[in-house]
């Protein structure tokens, strides 16, 4: 279904246009010259623009430059009279998709090279996508795979598959690692949205200025830097999922602007005026205690209902220990494609140690310990030893025993031990210490660490 824009100065040949393309499940508006159509432009985006060539005070020609400028993802499709060919030949060469020659007496032909112009459209947004965007990598018909049988995981994996079916947003909470993005791809690939993409956007890895630009797009000119137009990846979504990680680090002001998205399903660019359509499924990943932060004052409460609609939680990894070796398989067989060493398998002694592990970092911690396995292995057999299983974070030891220290003293101490840890990987320290990337970012800076 799209939003079309037909522009002809003939009524009869506009309502005839109008209704052939709304009987096929599409919303019309019309014009009935090129500077009304032109005024239509800067004030919304249209999927699709059907122009007459030949129209008083602006014609063809002199729109279709105005859309090429102001909405270069939208495919013009231009109407001529059987003895204007040429100059639809370059209309064609100056940015229009195609031409239709009039009068138009099939509305099949006219159904059909909409639906083609409507496709071409699909594949350069998917093409911007695979530049921009975090894009969901083909999975079975079935999505990914959540749990292998767990019992903790029964009523989690029915509950998301009854609520992909529907649009309601969805909000997935749980610890860092137990795979939040995991079952948000699931959602999409369960829902009727599978065939459209799946975008997603760490709230916590950018700072708050790129990151509304990332959501929402900018105009060329926008801010110092801005030299030309970039659609944001909302938009770039449209038709499939769109999936906010780590909600909870998003920033008072940018809490307001996704309100207001998810109230009235349309947004502007930054520096823009143009209103766009916000057609995506929203979900929602955090392992903060958002109602922690409601009370603190640092989430909108309202936001938090518009994103709750229906809520999931995702138990740790230590509830559902009937995953942990099956997932450990998989997980070891993906490193194996990735390092280029087939027929990585664990030793018996290996599994045992898999499975007596904790696993306070979840899924994450076990495919590091897993990866770092694979790198000390001499041969393709992963032995009990090759395992270097790493504890959860703890406290630094003391070094004024029975003295009460500052907690900032302890704070400093406890980033920067973790940072050893982690061999400097900021993302993995913030998942340790529980705390935003940004936030972590920001502490460094504050402590001077390196």
């Amino acid at each position: 279904m799209a939003h079309i824009l037909v522009v002809d100065d003939e009524e009869g040949i506009r309502e005839y246009l109008a209704e052939a393309l709304e009987l096929a499940g599409h919303t019309v508006e019309t014009a009935a010259d090129g500077q009304i159509a032109a005024r239509r432009l800067s004030r919304r985006r249209y999927h699709l623009i059907l122009t007459d060539l030949q129209m008083p005070r602006m014609d063809g020609m002199a729109l279709l430059a105005r859309a090429v400028e102001e909405q270069p993802e939208t495919p013009v499709i231009m109407l001529t009279a059987h003895g204007s060919v040429e100059t639809a030949v370059e209309a064609m060469r100056l940015g229009a998709w195609d031409y239709l020659s009039k009068p138009v007496s099939s509305p099949r032909e006219l159904r059909l090279l909409v639906e083609r112009a409507l496709d071409h459209r699909a594949l350069k947004n998917r093409a911007e996508i695979d530049q921009q965007a975090d894009v969901a990598a083909p999975t079975d018909d079935a999505g990914p795979r959540l749990s292998w049988g767990a019992p903790a995981m029964v009523p989690v994996e029915g509950a998301l598959r009854k609520v992909a079916r529907a649009q309601a947003t969805v909000l997935i909470t749980g610890d860092s690692g137990t795979g939040k993005e995991v079952a948000a791809r699931a959602v999409h690939a369960w829902s009727p949205r599978a065939a459209g993409p799946f975008v997603a956007v760490n709230c916590a890895a950018l700072s708050d200025n790129l990151l509304e630009s990332e959501l929402f797009g900018h105009e060329k000119g926008a801010f110092t830097g801005a030299v030309e137009r970039r659609r944001g990846k909302i938009e770039l979504a449209e038709g499939g999922t769109f999936f906010l990680d780590e909600v909870g680090e998003l920033k008072p002001e940018l809490q307001a602007r996704l309100l207001r998205v998810l109230q009235e399903r349309v947004f502007e660019r930054v520096g823009g005026s143009t209103v766009i359509e916000a057609d995506v499924r929203w979900v929602a990943a955090t392992n903060r205690d958002l109602h922690q932060c409601i009370a603190e004052g640092s989430f909108r409460e309202d936001l938090y209902h518009r994103l709750a609609v229906f809520p999931v939680h995702l138990p740790p990894l230590r509830e559902r220990p009937e995953d942990i070796l099956p997932l450990a398989s998989v997980l070891l067989a993906q490193i194996a494609r990735e390092t280029g060493r087939p027929g990585l398998a664990l030793s018996e002694g290996a599994r045992e140690a898999i499975a007596r592990a904790g696993w306070p970092g979840n899924v994450r911690e076990l495919r590091n310990a897993l990866e770092r396995a694979a790198i000390l292995a001499d041969g393709v057999l992963i032995g009990e030893d090759d395992l270097w299983m790493v504890p959860a974070a703890r406290a630094p030891s003391t070094a004024r025993a029975g003295l009460v220290r500052p907690l900032v003293e302890l704070e400093q101490e406890a980033i920067r031990a973790t940072l050893v840890q982690t061999g400097g990987n900021r993302r993995e320290a913030a998942e340790i210490l529980q705390i935003g990337e940004r936030t972590l970012y920001d502490k460094i800076r504050k402590y001077g660490l390196r």
